[in-house]
């Protein structure tokens, strides 16, 4: 493979970063294990090979011979778990997943088929109202639900754990490691922690169980292979949390797309399949907008599950302190 195909390669905004790419024994290991699992499909490449190159992942996409381009991805150890999680939810929640043609865990590879058109490209054509994106938030809602008995087995996957209750120790490790505060700025997180723990508190009482949480489910981290279907992928900064927190990212485009007005709306869709079991919907609301707040813990530790750079500041250093600088500001639900 490596003698038949060419390639070019996206560094986007990250010219510097450090990758395995940059390593030839690696990248030679990685082109003979797409050939390898295209083989034994009966497939074989055939085409450039785009390979776009971020801290966080090894992306390519693979063009394949009389059928759909296939993706090769490539974690950092720290979310070495996505390949093994993806083909497991393949597994628990077929239908809402891609399910990939091979992974190699050992290596944090897998092999992904195509997806179809992601959201964004949708976006990018059509006119689509908010009332779309609140049948995507039903659709995801339900996924978080179903895995929800899953929960401990999905640790053990080595998703993140950061349970509701232990999210002030997820706080105290992300303070204790940032390097970009400003002493100012640092004391005043540090100050939230007590409401920190009440707010934990009170988001578990309302009785929704952890589960799975993307952390960054927004239009470029879904497909919509066809009117009303979507299709959920890019695990890579999920963790194990309140699924409420999982609101936040998707609730901000919306906003921006369409203005505050119709985040109540996307709101309460999402909350649809979490209704029953006694749950006023008042109680749901106030924890939606608490795990709003708390949703930032979850982004600013997703920065930090980079490639390592031993030359330089880990590169999502000033991204998790702008998100621990989030829970300062009022939730926008």
């Amino acid at each position: 493979m490596r003698s038949e195909i060419s390639m070019t390669v996206d560094r986007g905004a990250f010219p510097d970063a450090v990758t395995p790419w940059e390593q030839e024994s690696w990248r030679a290991a990685a082109l003979d294990w797409i050939e390898g699992c295209l083989a034994e499909r009966g497939l074989r490449a055939d085409g450039e090979l785009r390979v776009r190159l971020r801290p966080w992942s090894v992306l390519a996409r693979v063009p394949v011979a009389d059928g759909d381009a296939v993706w090769f991805k490539a974690n950092p150890r720290s979310s070495a778990f996505e390949g093994p999680l993806t083909a497991a939810l393949a597994r628990w929640v077929p239908g809402h997943v891609l399910e990939p043609l091979a992974v190699d865990a050992a290596r944090a590879w897998s092999l992904l088929p195509d997806g179809g058109d992601l959201f964004r490209q949708v976006l990018a054509r059509e006119t689509v109202g908010p009332e779309v994106w609140e049948d995507l938030l039903r659709q995801y809602a339900g996924v978080q639900r179903t895995l929800t008995p899953y929960a401990g087995e999905l640790e053990r996957l080595g998703v993140p754990p950061a349970r509701t209750l232990d999210l002030p120790e997820v706080f105290d490790r992300l303070l204790a490691a940032d390097t970009a505060l400003d002493p100012g700025a640092r004391a005043r997180v540090a100050a939230v922690r007590p409401r920190l723990v009440d707010w934990c508190a009170e988001l578990a009482a309302v009785g929704v169980a952890d589960t799975l949480e993307h952390a960054d489910l927004h239009d470029g981290q879904l497909f919509r292979p066809a009117p009303g279907r979507f299709t959920f992928f890019d695990w890579g900064d999920a963790a194990v949390s309140h699924p409420f927190c999982s609101l936040r990212v998707t609730g901000e485009q919306v906003r921006e797309r369409y203005g505050a007005q119709a985040l109540p709306r996307l709101r309460d869709a999402y909350l649809e399949p979490w209704t029953g079991a006694g749950r006023p919907a008042a109680d749901l609301r106030r924890a939606a907008s608490l795990a709003w707040r708390l949703s930032s813990l979850g982004r600013a530790a997703s920065w930090s599950r980079m490639f390592p750079d031993p030359g330089r500041p880990a590169p999502g250093v000033t991204q998790s302190a702008e998100w621990l600088l989030s829970l300062l500001d009022e939730p926008a639900l």
